[in-house]
């Protein structure tokens, strides 16, 4: 299909959210947020003020639907995702070190030689003729190539053609960084995530597999508060937390079944840290609504006693 909807002014746009039922009490407001945030971006955050028929988004809003409120979802998105990337940070460079650690006592370069990982990603595919080992190398040389570090000139041009893994592991995302861990042999995985007080690596990796999802929502700007899960995150059978969750697939879909485990872990990383507290505190201001549809907490997926817990 060929894309037919025109290009609209921003007095167009207030136009025509005015008349699909959108209430606008200051115009000019209105217009210095459509040019400053966007039109696109912010109709993520009116988008359940929608009527809905038969399961499907109208252009039409419900009656009562009020511009204000779309904008302090968005605000108060925008700070959630602070919050997020303050604590992923500190797991992300918790676990670079971790795994680092572990690999290069056993292999300087153990990040390029298949043998240090489980047998299952040497095995080549099909359609490819490539192991997943090998695909991932190749994301690895292309994270080096690209990357503008001083760090990694000077160890080529001074050390060589190959990076040791503890500084190979500085140029790489959180996505490979998971990838890393997803192909380490069971044993290694087991201690990489008994330094973080968890007992079942599978659901370690599961969580960093997610969390690197959640960081990717928040570093690109993305809408985060009511968005669903691609992948939920596999849950520990032993933890109170997280039985508020069990068999709740509607909360497992959700983004605060994420924060729950970023907060497990950011604990572990930070045992002092007052992030959890921030992040409930944060949560607890949730925008009051002027539109006569009220949303809330529960489009993050909040299990009722997440009080008694957090």
């Amino acid at each position: 299909m060929t894309y037919s909807r025109p290009w609209l002014s921003f007095q167009q746009q207030l136009e025509q959210l005015k008349s699909r039922g959108m209430v606008i009490t200051d115009d000019a407001a209105a217009i210095e947020y459509l040019e400053r945030i966007g039109y696109y971006r912010l109709s993520g955050y009116w988008y359940p003020f929608r009527i809905f028929h038969a399961g499907k988004a109208t252009d039409q809003f419900v009656d009562g639907t009020h511009f204000l409120d779309a904008v302090n979802l968005y605000l108060f998105d925008k700070k959630l995702r602070f919050l997020v990337l303050d604590a992923l940070e500190r797991i992300e460079i918790s676990l670079r070190v971790d795994i680092a650690y572990l690999l290069g006592q056993r292999d300087i370069f153990a990040h390029i030689h298949v043998a240090n990982f489980h047998p299952s990603f040497a095995r080549k595919k099909r359609a490819s003729g490539l192991t997943a080992f090998d695909e991932w190398v190749q994301k690895y040389r292309g994270l080096v190539s690209r990357s503008k570090e001083d760090f990694v000139r000077h160890y080529l041009e001074t050390h060589g053609a190959e990076l040791p893994v503890w500084v190979a592991i500085e140029v790489f995302d959180f996505g490979a960084i998971s990838q890393l861990l997803s192909m380490m042999s069971v044993k290694d995985q087991q201690s990489v995530a008994a330094k973080y007080g968890i007992n079942d690596w599978d659901v370690f990796r599961s969580w960093i597999y997610s969390l690197s999802y959640l960081r990717n929502i928040a570093a690109h700007h993305s809408r985060m508060w009511n968005r669903n899960n691609t992948s939920p995150p596999k849950l520990l059978t032993d933890s109170i937390w997280c039985k508020s969750f069990a068999q709740q697939q509607t909360l497992l879909a959700k983004p605060f079944v994420l924060l729950a485990i970023t907060r497990e872990l950011v604990k572990q990383v930070c045992p002092n840290t007052s992030w959890e507290q921030r992040v409930k505190s944060h949560l607890l201001q949730f925008p009051i609504q002027h539109s006569d549809k009220r949303l809330g907490l529960q489009g993050m997926g909040l299990p009722e006693d997440w009080q008694t817990w957090w």
